[in-house]
């Protein structure tokens, strides 16, 4: 995956900090479920723990039936993809009439529309974030009453934890980058268990008894294997470890 935040930026209005917008949906509005079709759909670690975990899948299953999985070309980090369903309008298989079927748990793409954001690193090592309007021809919802600043469409949509967990995996990839070469097949393998399978991560730091070799207080431990979002915040820390040599929340024994 190549990174052109940089110049994808230059080229998209931005959102001003603390300018609004104005915008709704709901199933009232005519173009309702439109935006949920013919979709590229990336999922991050974190969407697709929240989602598998709603559907009650192990992450295996989940992957099988849900996802397109590939290397991404550049830093070869594992790409997710949402498979769509094989109609005419390439649905989303979450999709029903009456709306998303998995709404509390949708991904943050979903969440965040009818906004992007962009977030990038620079060169102090400090997150930076831009946000803009998609505009798609057939949305109506901008014709709805609401008005909105980014931040507090961020709030309402329950945005705070995909974006936390998603910048932590973002400052991992782009401290990766700096080495100048993808990861190799031991590495992605080692990354898309880390990343992807956290049921499966779970067992593995157990029964390679991987807190005799790391740092983590009893509490942690104890979290990570009866957590998945431990266990996915945990494999990020050790994917730096193993990859850089440091990482931000963990150190060797």
């Amino acid at each position: 995956m190549t990174d052109q935040t940089p110049e994808f930026l230059n080229d998209m209005p931005q959102l001003a900090p603390g300018e609004t917008f104005q915008f709704r949906c709901h199933p009232g509005v005519d173009c309702f479920n439109a935006c949920c079709s013919d979709l590229n759909l990336m999922l991050t670690p974190y969407d697709a723990l929240r989602l598998r975990r709603f559907l009650g899948l192990s992450s295996r299953d989940f992957v099988q039936r849900h996802c397109m999985v590939s290397a991404g070309r550049d830093l070869g980090f594992p790409l997710v993809q949402m498979r769509m369903l094989d109609d005419a309008r390439r649905s989303c298989p979450f999709v029903r009439p009456e709306g998303c079927s998995v709404y509390g748990d949708r991904p943050g793409a979903c969440r965040t529309y009818p906004l992007g954001r962009a977030s990038m690193i620079d060169d102090d090592g400090e997150m930076k974030e831009y946000f803009f309007i998609v505009r798609e021809p057939h949305c109506n919802g901008f014709l709805q009453e609401g008005n909105w600043t980014s931040g507090e469409w961020l709030k309402d949509q329950g945005l705070e934890a995909y974006n936390t967990a998603n910048d932590r995996y973002m400052r991992l990839m782009n401290r990766w980058k700096k080495t100048g070469r993808p990861l190799d097949e031991r590495q992605v393998n080692m990354a898309f268990l880390a990343l992807f399978q956290p049921d499966d991560f779970q067992r593995f730091v157990r029964d390679m008894k991987l807190f005799a070799r790391v740092n983590a207080d009893e509490a942690r431990q104890k979290a990570v294997l009866e957590d998945e979002e431990a266990a996915l915040a945990f494999g990020v820390d050790w994917l730096e470890l193993v990859l850089l040599g440091e990482s931000e929340g963990l150190e060797k024994k």
